[in-house]
């Protein structure tokens, strides 16, 4: 692909090895229907934006991002319906766990990520959507679909998916695994051979932890924790014949499946796992002596899980998130997973107890909570995993004739670097960077942005060491990052306690950019160092999680982020920026208006000019204005390709509307988790990289940069990555204008298609290689 033009015919966040299929808005979530404090007003009105009327085929003008008079222009139903699209997103995910070509364990972890991802969708879309309808303030979706219709559907899919899940594991994977060695059994497959170590294990390390709760008039029916897997025992007194009912908890802090004792001398070693509840199921009697145990049945409860801090009315943040925190977990129950053949009257009960409708009810097969299915997919078997992948250091941050490490700061100041992780390493990258700086007596200032990362982050440490050496440190800590917020607040008390100035962005905002600055004190004077990136400053999700990051010394960059920094930290509302684009000021428009210069760039060409063409990588693309920006873009013949991992709104290949657009999905052992945006520009390219998606909460709530890519070299390879996922031979899924994703895997002659991440290592590997020769 020509950076001029790119002519090539012909997408999708836990800590698992293969992330690639996480949630997609669980690194990005945050309420949709919240309302902007003072201060959210003032960060985006103080500098215009630079929307401009966009001219319609009929040479009339509609507003930007196609809301204005002409609104009407546009159909009805031209966007799906996100809710749905999330699901259709976890779909894919299942059908990876489904393919015989993907290996077995990494089959196994796809029914972990789909079981993991659908846990969160429900904390947090589904309890919110549960609770707008119950407040009243639900509306009608963009999609035109009534609160309470959009719910139904969401179940009707939801049990769907379930169900398909669950005989994924109990007729396909499961049979797979054992014979391969790899065995999931039931208490009554063990003999007593088998079970003696597991009664041991039981008095040591489950009994002790065990709190059997009974239901009587004496005792309430006891709080059951979201997420937590569960025991309903039906009990009787021998002496009155009464029965009694209660709950055993399951507890989280052992392991999901316990590995049982095996011959080590077998010539052929096999791994047996048994779950938790069937052994503490199988010594009950040990819980309840002088009772017999007539039945039990496992259950699971899901709970809102969402956060809701006011955070004008709250005089220190973090006080208020802890505080939040400890009300989480009595969040209203929203889903109930019970096993198929549970008693009626236990499931009465509960159901009763619970205030759960029918709907929210999802009877499954036993095991229940096949998250537990990564402790099986970590075992130690190479032959049914992915091949092994290593990050190579980047050409530009590798030493050429001595083992001792590069110094990044002398190699930024003489190039751009751009690196793409994880084929790039993280910890020979940014984490060098970062701690190089720490260690330099001439750096003078790190300014860092923070949003999810570990607690033993060398990041951390090094932020706290340079700190304790006497440089101005600052640290922008986005604590109320969703379900990293405990982790989050403990990290953030240990900078401040080392001297980091910690702060916590701008209220109403959460600040989400990816930024870092080193100011330097050099013979010249100050030279800034700056990092952008598309990630997460966490050395561990970047093994996993596809992004990109520019590292420069541009000083209209260092400028951008010497006011953005200030904007956060003080008060700094006028700030201008040159080659950022800021959210939520002006990252909407600023898109908007390179889209409507597509256009006119496109509309005025010469007869024999190649078609203008946009091209946006993206984890969602939910936003309405950006959405009818794009066909607008369509209707007046640009070319425009979607690479997105997750929901798309967008409906693609409608005649007279979108017939020019196509979307596309890419799923592999790494998230694809970059953002890209491509404008073709007259053969001029316009790219740019960041942090932000394409929807309303990183558009209007969230502290967002995008940095443009200027140096010719990234631009070529920004350029190769989007011909290579977009060429025709590439494995993907393809949107279609009725909403369905249609998997291209094959081809026509039943041969696989590329896998597109496995060429970008093997790409990366020749670039090393390459440069290694010079």
């Amino acid at each position: 692909m020509s950076t001029g033009s790119l002519t090539t015919p012909d997408v999708d966040e836990q800590d698992s090895r293969v992330a690639d299929t996480r949630d997609p808005s669980a690194d990005d979530s945050g309420n949709e229907s919240g309302s902007e404090s003072a201060e959210v007003s003032s960060f985006t009105s103080t500098v215009p934006t630079r929307r401009v009327p966009a001219r319609a085929p009929n040479g009339r003008f509609v507003g930007a991002g196609g809301q204005g008079d002409d609104e009407d222009d546009l159909p009805a139903d031209r966007y799906l319906e996100r809710e749905l699209s999330w699901l259709q997103f976890n779909e894919r995910v299942l059908q990876l766990a489904m393919d015989p070509a993907v290996p077995l364990l990494e089959r196994t972890r796809f029914l972990a990520i789909f079981a993991n991802n659908l846990d969160e969708y429900f904390m947090v879309r589904v309890a919110g959507l549960k609770r707008r309808i119950a407040t009243g303030l639900a509306v009608r979706t963009a999609a035109g679909l009534e609160p309470r219709e959009l719910i139904e559907r969401v179940a009707r899919l939801a049990h769907e998916l379930m169900q398909q899940h669950a005989g994924v594991f109990q007729h396909d994977v499961r049979p797979a695994l054992e014979d391969e060695g790899i065995t999931v059994v039931r208490w009554g497959d063990l003999d007593e051979d088998d079970r003696e170590p597991l009664h041991f294990f039981f008095a040591d390390r489950v009994f002790p932890v065990l709190t059997p709760l009974a239901v009587d008039p004496a005792h309430p029916f006891p709080y059951i924790s979201g997420l937590s897997l569960n025991l309903a025992v039906l009990l009787q007194n021998p002496k009155t014949g009464t029965e009694h009912f209660a709950r055993v908890k399951v507890p989280p802090s052992l392991p999901r499946f316990i590995l049982v004792e095996e011959d080590v001398d077998a010539e052929v070693e096999r791994k047996r796992f048994v779950p938790l509840e069937d052994v503490i199921a199988s010594h009950l009697d040990q819980l309840f002596p002088g009772m017999l145990v007539q039945e039990h049945f496992s259950f699971r409860v899901t709970r809102n899980e969402d956060l809701e801090v006011e955070e004008d009315d709250a005089e220190n943040l973090l006080t208020a998130l802890e505080k939040e925190l400890t009300r989480r977990r009595f969040g209203p129950p929203i889903r109930l997973e019970v096993e198929e053949d549970i008693d009626p009257k236990v499931l009465d009960m509960l159901a009763r107890e619970l205030q759960i409708s029918d709907r929210e009810i999802y009877r499954l097969p036993t095991p229940l909570d096949l998250r537990g299915l990564f402790t099986i997919a970590d075992v130690d078997r190479s032959d049914l995993e992915f091949p092994k992948f290593f990050p190579r250091t980047h050409p530009d941050f590798a030493p050429t004739e001595s083992a001792k490490a590069i110094d990044l700061l002398t190699a930024v100041r003489q190039k751009d670097v751009l690196v793409q992780h994880p084929y790039n390493s993280f910890s020979t990258s940014v984490q060098a960077f970062i701690e190089q700086a720490a260690g330099d007596p001439k750096v003078l200032a790190i300014k860092q942005t923070l949003y999810r990362t570990s607690g033993d982050s060398p990041i951390i440490d090094a932020l706290i060491d340079a700190a304790e050496a006497g440089k101005q440190v600052l640290a922008v800590v986005e604590i109320k990052a969703r379900f990293d917020e405990v982790n989050n607040i403990s990290w953030a008390r240990k900078l401040e306690e080392a001297g980091v100035h910690v702060v916590y962005g701008v209220v109403g905002l959460k600040t989400h950019a990816k930024l870092c600055l080193v100011v330097r004190q050099e013979s010249e004077g100050l030279v800034r160092y700056c990092h952008i990136g598309t990630g997460n400053y966490n050395p561990k999700t970047a093994r996993v999680y596809e992004d990109f990051g520019l590292f420069t010394t541009d000083p209209q960059v260092g400028e951008d982020l010497s006011r953005l920094f200030n904007l956060l930290s003080g008060f700094a509302p006028r700030s201008k920026f040159k080659r950022l684009l800021v959210a939520p000021r002006s990252v909407r428009s600023g898109l908007i208006d390179l889209i409507d210069e597509e256009i006119d760039l496109h509309t005025s060409r010469r007869d024999d000019a190649p078609a203008g063409r946009i091209v946006i990588k993206a984890n969602s693309i939910v936003d309405e204005a950006l959405i009818d920006a794009l066909y607008r873009a369509s209707i007046a013949g640009v070319r425009v390709d979607i690479w997105v991992r997750g929901i798309c709104a967008l409906r693609p290949g409608v005649e007279g509307l979108s017939e020019h657009i196509r979307v596309r999905s890419i799923l592999g052992r790494f998230l694809e988790h970059s953002r890209v945006f491509w404008f073709d520009h007259g053969g001029d390219p316009q790219v740019y990289i960041g942090s932000a998606d394409m929807m309303h909460r990183n558009l209007d709530r969230r502290v967002e940069a995008l940095v443009r890519i200027t140096e010719p070299g990234h631009v070529d390879e920004l350029a190769d990555l989007i011909d290579l996922a977009f060429a025709e031979t590439t494995s993907r899924w393809d949107l279609g204008s009725d909403g369905r994703w249609v998997r291209h895997h094959q081809s026509e002659a039943g041969e696989p298609l590329d896998d597109l991440q496995e060429k970008l290592i093997e790409r990366h590997d020749k670039r090393r290689r390459k440069a290694r020769r010079r």
